[in-house]
């Protein structure tokens, strides 16, 4: 089982070993950040983050609950209160723990916080075509397809296409998912 905890500065040499190549930083930021990734860059990411109250992202980081080591990464962005939506993106499971359900967690305990603590009505993301691992994760989170985005991205020689997907809050419930205002993460 994981929780997640706020990403802080004391988190950068963890993701920075993960994300050490250009073809993993494009997977897992998109337009984001440029290689190479550094300190400074992630000290910008997480400037203005995790103000529950006000801030319009959340960056946290997925710890295994039994031994408090470090296994993933994610974010709620474009937290939008009116509008009641915001944005899953940097799904990264560290590299010695892909393959064993990490993502899934971590996809579904974020959506708990949206739903559950912010009231959000809908939650987005967007995954690169070729990723079929993620896309599916997600699939099996309860995201639906909503279209793609052709070429959106050069990335080397070819395009990205780039697949939008959502979540609304009935389909949560759908799901069996209780919606708890009450209950903190």
């Amino acid at each position: 089982m994981i929780k997640l905890e706020y990403f802080t500065s004391a988190d950068f040499d963890t993701l920075l070993d993960w994300v050490w190549d250009k073809e993993l930083l494009v997977q897992w930021a998109g337009t984001q950040f440029r290689y190479p990734l550094t300190k400074n860059k992630l000290d910008w990411y997480i400037e203005e983050a995790n103000n529950f109250d006000n801030s319009s992202t959340f960056v946290y980081k997925a710890v295994y609950t039994e031994s408090g080591r470090t296994v993933g990464h994610i974010s709620l962005t474009s937290i939008n209160r009116k509008n009641r939506s915001a944005r899953i993106t940097r799904v990264l499971v560290g590299n010695s723990d892909r393959g064993k359900g990490i993502a899934e967690q971590m996809v579904k305990a974020l959506m708990k916080i949206g739903f559950n603590q912010l009231n959000l009505h809908r939650m987005s993301l967007g995954v690169y075509d070729n990723n079929t691992s993620a896309i599916k994760c997600y699939k099996k989170c309860g995201f639906q397809v909503d279209g793609l985005l052709r070429d959106i991205q050069k990335h080397n020689n070819s395009y990205l296409t780039l697949m939008e997907m959502s979540i609304l809050e009935n389909e949560w419930v759908a799901l069996g998912k209780v919606i708890d205002r009450q209950n903190e993460m």
